[in-house]
């Protein structure tokens, strides 16, 4: 779709675009085949150029040229042409409050390789790992995830960032990551009905009890929600492809699901669960 897209040439909007695909140039190949002498001269410069900056950006696999040129809401386009350089990314924590709570777990999924990181093992290994990545995916990670880490580590995370949250939301997706895999049909299995603050008692569980079952457990649920991310991702994708003449022949396949490197444990969900309930 990045392609396709000329939204991010200065001063063109989303009309404009649409009206350049009705006149049958549906790509940048195709615009700069075109004389353009529909456009005035400032604007068939401005066009031409910024195609063939695109072109040489795309061809140097650099997402920033055009996360800096796209609306957020239209970081959807990119992510295919990118995808090799995308990583899914979520924080497990003590609380919602950075300044006084800490990082107790972090998932990366790259689509092919699970990550896990745990606080008082292997967290710091994080902050250098993420630099192997151009494209970030969350879900929420504008408001949370990110500014969380960058507390946490001291850091900036300059990648491109696409959450997901919002372009959920404008395809009627709501109720949070669990409701919006709902939506979308995604199974959670044992660890269905799982959510942050189960979360949280069962780092709690690992923390008192050297329960490693609970940090498993906890692991699990991490993982589940990164690899849910690419589901979410590829699905939104497609959904937003409605809206172009390229629904038909952009259409990506649905990711399949890795290998878990953890599972949850029933005996430990059940009780933390009865324990919930009582108190």
């Amino acid at each position: 779709m990045l392609k396709n897209t000329f939204l991010h040439v200065p001063g063109l909007g989303i009309k404009t675009e649409k009206n350049i695909w009705a006149s049958g140039i549906h790509s940048w190949e195709d615009l700069l085949r075109e004389d353009l002498t529909r456009f005035s001269p400032v604007r068939r410069d401005i066009l031409k150029r910024s195609i063939e900056d695109s072109i040489e950006h795309l061809s140097g696999n650099i997402p920033k040229y055009f996360g800096d040129r796209l609306p957020s809401n239209q970081f959807w386009r990119f992510f295919p042409e990118f995808r090799e350089s995308t990583a899914y990314l979520d924080i497990e924590t003590t609380g919602l409050d950075s300044w006084s709570n800490s990082i107790t777990t972090i998932a990366l999924f790259d689509g092919k390789s699970i990550f896990s990181y745990v606080c008082g093992q292997n967290l710091d290994e994080f902050r250098e790992d993420i630099q192997k990545y151009k494209v970030i995916v969350t879900y929420n990670g504008r408001c949370f995830d990110v500014p969380f880490l960058e507390s946490y580590f001291g850091i900036k995370l300059n990648q491109v960032h696409i959450d997901l949250r919002y372009i959920l939301k404008s395809l009627g997706y709501t109720g949070g990551l669990k409701g919006c895999e709902k939506k979308a049909g995604i199974d959670r299995g044992d660890l269905d009905g799982l959510d942050g603050y189960f979360a949280v008692l069962l780092w709690n569980d690992y923390q008192k009890n050297k329960n490693r079952k609970a940090l498993e457990t906890l692991l699990a649920y991490n993982i589940q929600d990164v690899i849910n991310l690419e589901t979410l991702m590829v699905q939104s994708y497609n959904l937003k492809l409605r809206g172009t003449p390229f629904i038909e022949s952009h259409q990506l396949a649905l990711p399949s699901f890795p290998e878990m490197p953890f599972k949850g444990d029933e005996e430990t969900i059940g009780r933390i669960r009865c324990e919930r309930f009582i108190y």
